[in-house]
């Protein structure tokens, strides 16, 4: 039988082996026609008395990359679809009939009476590794590259192919809820510590491993199917037991606060599925997989943070009458902080870079500070010597502009001044005139910049977030004259150092600013409202934002918050500040010295080789004090829903003025930018799950009681009237009206 996805040949000894190799797609994904094949290929190895054993392979680079979840688009439309004309009686049980198939596969490997071996050649991620668990024995190649991991919970799903009950009871609970619930891609050395995999061998020695084993172990069985099996982390009511669930549900609350149907469900099904026999487990599983599949939750974070993100990585905002860039060179401006970030991250994607400052020592300054933390990497065993020293030859630290010749891009990253970045566009360009321009300002608008380059048309702006190593997002600030050569050379760029862009039009503060600047005001006000600053902080987290306000501005600099204030009053008016506001971070920088972590004083006192602690005199500058019967009377709700309001509101009127015109980037941009409520989807999405009338009615709400920042946007009024969402309304790819 030939199949489109599989190659099965049988050996001389009878061990199939079955090549995974899907046409015309760089990674193999788990969708109906590979699961309908799998199906058949597993029926074939059992039935046919000839076949003595089988080992799965990939003919890629990677194992497999885990399920298309188009797919699972595909079925919540079904449910969708059924339940209005045969009711959701009838739905539910076709999402489940549906959603379970590829865990009946598995299952049916496991029970085939033939031995079945995963020769895991590279990564293995998902439901990809999850047939590998399900498979008798696990081999893989020795690669330092290959990761092996169950990342769904990250995408507001959890597996459900079986890998929770099988990862449960191959480790210890306390170790499977940790692995399930962060999600993280295991490296082979400790996957193999965990007994995920059972055996690394030299790469060329894999396939003739697998078979060897294969032709070993004739009657191979799982390990729970075996007579007298035990858990290795003892019965769930065991003492063992109750040290672990009770425990786990209190962590998961802390780090959750139950926003995540995906991450209790985890709990549940794991805590459920060790009290019952392994069938009837599974179905536990498949039942809880159908419910979460239909969250709201779910769908928001499928959309946002798996479709969406794949369609800015590949691209959908990119010219496409421009050609693509072979980005060989570029030159960084600026060895600082930021600077320096750049230019890691594009000498670690294979890029030269000239690293210029004013002077050589501050070159080789930035240059060091590169070198550390590759150096860190390397000690915390996350890289190799070769790998650092392999980065760092990749990069010129001179005060030379001369250097710069030959570079395709050249992004510049001085200090937040008009005046010191018109010099150093002036020296660039007296260099390499007709080179492509990107500067990386958090708050300047580019149209404004861009009048100091000889050729406004090749003016851009690359804004990073710090820490440039771990912030995924890149803001790209298209300016009035800004070309399409430009923004498809920085889109490139982009996509060569691995990070997931937007593109914003031109306006102060560009889109993370502004709606990340209205949170961190939010949680000022509250302080000046005589909120305590420890409930501003918890119940920020509450609301799902990944730190609080005041430890954001910690973060990003209380000095710098004053200048944007100051700037803002200088440009647009007194009316455009809020006066507290202003006076508390005069106080906190210039009374009190407290700069944020940069000098170890902000909102919190940050003492080395301690935890940060609230600093006890924030409570000296609320003008205002809460009795503690006014703080117990205070609702938490409103106060979590006024953190995500504002910034959602500061979403839609970006997209109202058309500072953004897409909807998906406004909501990749803003988890990954800012760290939005991931369980939302993003902003725009947020507005959606509630309902764009209900977001208004809130907003009102919020507004009679707290002002007009919470006034609804024209465009949120009309939508409200019409019944309509952002994601009807401005289907991804169309732009803004």
């Amino acid at each position: 039988m030939a199949y489109e996805n599989f190659k099965l040949d049988v050996d001389a000894d009878g061990i199939a082996l079955v090549t995974w190799d899907m046409a015309g797609r760089s990674a193999n994904l788990i969708n109906l026609s590979t699961i309908d094949e799998l199906s058949k290929i597993v029926e074939q190895v059992a039935n046919d008395a000839a076949i003595k054993g089988a080992v799965i392979a990939s003919g890629k680079d990677m194992f497999c990359a885990g399920a298309d979840l188009t797919l699972l688009e595909s079925l919540n439309k079904a449910f969708r679809d059924m339940a209005k004309s045969q009711g959701e009686e009838s739905a539910a049980k076709l999402l489940f009939d549906e959603s379970r198939k590829l865990s009946q596969v598995y299952r049916r490997i496991e029970t085939s009476g033939k031995p079945w071996v995963a020769a895991i050649g590279g990564t293995a991620l998902g439901g990809g590794f999850e047939l590998c668990l399900a498979c008798h024995q696990r081999i893989a190649a020795d690669n330092d590259k290959t990761r092996v991991g169950l990342p769904e919970v990250k995408i507001g799903l959890f597996p459900g192919a079986g890998g929770t009950q099988r990862v449960a009871r191959m480790v210890a609970p306390a170790d499977a809820l940790q692995f399930l619930l962060k999600g993280d891609q295991l490296r082979l050395n400790r996957a193999k510590t965990m007994k995920l995999v059972d055996a690394v061998v030299p790469a060329g020695d894999l396939i003739k491993a697998a078979k060897e084993w294969a032709k070993a172990n004739p009657k191979a069985k799982a390990p729970w199917d075996a007579e007298g099996f035990r858990l290795p982390g003892g019965m769930v009511y065991s003492k063992a037991g109750m040290m672990t669930f009770p425990a786990a549900n209190a962590i998961y609350r802390r780090e959750t606060y139950d926003n995540y149907p995906a991450a209790r469900a985890i709990l549940q099904v794991v805590y459920e599925g060790l009290l019952l026999p392994f069938d009837r487990a599974l179905t536990v599983e498949s039942r809880y997989f159908a419910k979460v599949l239909r969250s709201p939750e779910a769908a928001a974070m499928i959309r946002s943070l798996f479709v969406s993100m794949q369609d800015l990585n590949k691209g959908a905002r990119r010219p496409a009458n421009v050609a693509p860039t072979q980005l060989r060179k570029v030159g960084i401006i600026g060895a600082g902080f930021m600077g320096a970030g750049i230019a890691s991250v594009s000498a670690q994607a294979g890029i030269d870079v000239v690293l210029i400052d004013r002077d050589q020592e501050s070159a080789d300054k930035g240059k060091a500070g590169i070198q550390k933390s590759l150096t860190d990497q390397v000690n915390k065993g996350r890289a190799t010597a070769a790998q650092r020293d392999a980065v760092l030859s990749k990069i010129a630290a001179t005060a030379d502009y001369g250097a710069l010749k030959g570079c395709d891009l050249i992004v510049e990253a001085v200090f937040e001044d008009r005046k010191v970045k018109a010099e150093a566009t002036a020296k660039v360009q007296a260099v390499v005139p007709d080179v492509v321009f990107g500067s990386n300002t958090s708050t300047l608008p580019i149209t404004s910049l861009a009048e100091t380059a000889k050729d406004p048309a090749r003016f851009i702006g690359i804004h990073f977030f710090s820490p440039v190593e771990r912030m995924m997002l890149v803001e790209i600030i298209v300016g009035k004259k800004t070309g399409d050569l430009a923004l498809a050379t920085a889109l490139d760029f982009v996509r060569a150092i691995r990070k997931t862009p937007i593109v914003v039009n031109d306006t102060r503060g560009f889109y993370a600013n502004r709606c990340v600047l209205n949170y961190i005001q939010e949680g000022h006000l509250m302080l000046l409202e005589g909120i305590p600053a420890a409930m501003i902080e918890n119940t920020a987290r509450m609301a799902g934002m990944p730190v609080g306000p005041l430890s954001l501005n910690d973060e990003t600099a209380l000095d710098l918050g004053l200048r944007i204030v100051r700037a803002a009053e200088a440009d647009l008016g007194a009316g455009a500040i809020d006066p507290g506001q202003k006076k508390l971070l005069e106080d906190m920088v210039e009374k009190h010295g407290r700069l944020g972590r940069k000098n170890g004083k902000g909102f919190y006192d940050y003492t080395p080789g301690q935890p940060k602690r609230l600093w006890p005199g924030i409570a000296e500058l609320q003008p205002k004090r809460l009795t503690r019967e006014q703080v117990e009377a205070l609702d938490v709700e409103e106060l979590k829903q006024r953190f995500l309001v504002v910034q959602a509101l500061e979403a839609a009127r970006t997209f109202e003025e058309g500072v953004v015109t897409d909807v998906r980037e406004a909501d990749v941009g803003s988890i990954l930018g800012f760290g939005f409520a991931p369980y939302s989807g993003g902003t725009l999405s947020y507005i959606d799950m509630m309902g764009t009338a209900r977001f208004v009615e809130l907003c009102r709400r919020l507004e009679a009681k707290h002002g007009p920042r919470f006034a609804p946007a024209k465009l949120l009024l009309e939508m409200a009237k019409d019944g309509d969402s952002f994601y009807r309304r401005f289907a991804p790819g169309r732009k803004a009206a």
